[in-house]
């Protein structure tokens, strides 16, 4: 089976000083041979800059930085990866797959195709909060002229939009810019992050397809970064999709509470201070118990009942997350996916579109 995954932030470990992620030395939950192992095809590397989270840093040369390091990881791939800025390069590069199957309905009959050919994995640089824009939505076009080509508005409250998830302030006027412009050159808009609000007024602007790209189903667990079925029906009318976030408190309603029981105290804290509590009550959420993959089917399965089969795929945000379900290492685990939706009743074209087909027809539809 081939994977396109929407997002990950392996590209924070550039400041690791032991990480290379073309050779798969030092730390981390993915790198290109674990990556080409397990067969995926597409990679979204988002650049997460937002200034609550880095007070004081020099955002822009940092995104500039993290952006010549994923170009400088495809140059000494030998062939192994490149970066792809347009619809019509995608679509090149999954042609050279070596997909192999012509998946039908019958699962018992399922027989998964030869992992890839020689061809790249192909790579989409995006920035997870606009922040590097400096507080203007032109200097999108600088970003994109480097390859940028999936933006999140907002991490965090910033110029463009209040923000994260659920209750909070929608775009600001340089927010309408910043998704007219996206639209203009050809910039996927993702929503995950976005408040309700700004979620509302963006699927109301933008007019094409948009994303979520690491963000699952608040039906099933409630946190706030999850979308709302009235959300996912409003995806998938506009031809989007939404990609399974492998976070457990986005999987599971009861790791969620034990989670949200841990992490009260920092409720109304900054995102700097919020990271420090975190890691300092790392022990305390490591003796939650995880969730089973059956969670991943689970919310897979209803966002194909609210918005259709074509409205879902996976944006696993590896190296963004602390923990993942139990059965997922990394990365080289992403065929346990495949595997489990199966076993959940999902057909073998059905698994197709979740893992990758979903996430290329968007963005090659997108992408100029």
């Amino acid at each position: 089976m081939h994977f396109f995954d929407a997002h990950c932030d392996a590209v924070m470990h550039i400041d690791d000083g032991d990480y290379d992620f073309v050779t798969g030395k030092g730390r981390g939950h993915m790198d290109l041979p674990r990556l080409l192992a397990a067969g995926h095809c597409a990679q979204v590397f988002a650049i997460f800059a937002p200034a609550s989270y880095y007070p004081g840093r020099d955002l822009r040369k940092y995104a500039e930085t993290a952006i010549a390091a994923i170009r400088g990881w495809a140059q000494a791939s030998g062939g192994q990866m490149r970066v792809a800025v347009s619809g019509a390069e995608i679509q090149r590069g999954l042609e050279m797959q070596a997909y192999g199957s012509s998946a039908t309905d019958d699962a018992s009959s399922f027989v998964p195709p030869p992992l890839r050919s020689s061809a790249p994995l192909l790579a989409i640089i995006g920035l997870e909060g606009a922040d590097p824009l400096e507080g203007q939505a032109e200097n999108l076009r600088h970003f994109f002229e480097l390859g940028v080509r999936l933006v999140i508005p907002a991490w965090d409250d910033n110029v463009f939009s209040g923000s994260s998830a659920g209750p909070g302030d929608g775009l600001t006027a340089e927010g309408f810019k910043l998704v007219e412009l996206c639209h203009e050159l050809g910039v996927m808009v993702d929503v995950s992050h976005a408040s309700d609000k700004a979620f509302e007024q963006i699927g109301e602007i933008v007019r094409g397809p948009f994303v979520a790209s690491h963000s699952n189903c608040r039906a099933l667990a409630p946190a706030p970064r999850n979308l709302t079925d009235a959300q996912i029906r409003a995806l998938a009318e506009r031809g989007g999709i939404m990609g399974i976030n492998l976070a457990p408190d986005f999987l599971s309603p009861e790791y969620l509470a034990a989670w949200d029981a841990v992490l009260a105290p920092m409720r109304g804290a900054d995102a700097a201070t919020r990271q420090k509590l975190r890691e300092a009550a790392g022990p305390q959420l490591r003796s939650i118990p995880l969730p089973g993959l059956e969670w991943i089917a689970r919310h897979v399965r209803h966002a194909i009942a609210v918005g259709g089969e074509d409205c879902i795929g996976l944006g696993g945000d590896l190296d963004g997350i602390s923990f993942m379900p139990a059965g997922i290492r990394g990365v080289e685990d992403y065929p346990a996916i495949a595997a489990v939706l199966a076993a959940a009743g999902l057909t073998p074209s059905q698994i197709e579109k979740v893992c990758w087909r979903n996430m290329a027809r968007v963005f090659e539809a997108v992408l100029p």
